[in-house]
């Protein structure tokens, strides 16, 4: 609804009570402060999502075995804060660590490998190194066409975002066939 005040006053409340009763590393504590740094990070508080998003992480690294899935969320949240704070090296670096979780968690053709390949290409074209961006969303789009149906809305999302390197780079032509 947009009443971000309203959404963090309880998601603050529901932490302090599971603070008050539960143990101080209960992945539900994890849940909180993401939920928390959600709201912050809709609300384009990003040095407060961060902050939230971090704690978050600290309590799944203890609470949680080393590659589990939540754990390449949390580095997915991160990354994403850090690239619309315009800090690519640090989104990369989170990005990277999230595909590198999930490739031991998942089966290799999971759809949520093709969106971390994705979010990856992103942050490359906002560097500026396309052809990097472009081997990403390739390999994202590969995904796609083996694990979901063909009129699934992310297949919208990978030639959008291949036409947008193209168009980046200069290459109209191919922008205009993705």
């Amino acid at each position: 609804m947009g009443e971000y005040s309203k959404a963090l006053s309880w998601y603050e409340r529901s932490l302090e009570i599971r603070k008050i009763a539960l143990p101080p590393n209960h992945p539900d504590l994890a849940t909180s402060y993401n939920n928390i740094a959600i709201v912050y990070d809709n609300m384009g508080e990003y040095s407060k999502a961060l902050s939230s998003y971090e704690r978050s992480l600290e309590i799944l690294k203890i609470a949680l075995p080393p590659n589990h899935p939540s754990l390449a969320s949390s580095y997915n949240n991160i990354g994403g804060v850090y690239d619309k704070m315009g800090e690519y090296s640090k989104a990369l670096s989170s990005y990277e660590r999230s595909l590198e979780i999930l490739k031991i968690a998942l089966p290799p053709n999971h759809p949520d490998l093709a969106t971390s390949y994705n979010n990856i290409a992103m942050v490359y074209s906002h560097m500026g190194e396309y052809s990097k961006a472009l081997s990403s969303l390739e390999r994202s789009l590969e995904i796609r066409k083996i694990t979901l149906p063909p009129n699934h809305p992310d297949f919208a999302q990978s030639y959008n975002n291949i036409a947008m390197v193209y168009d980046k780079m200069g290459e109209y032509s191919k922008a205009l066939s993705s």
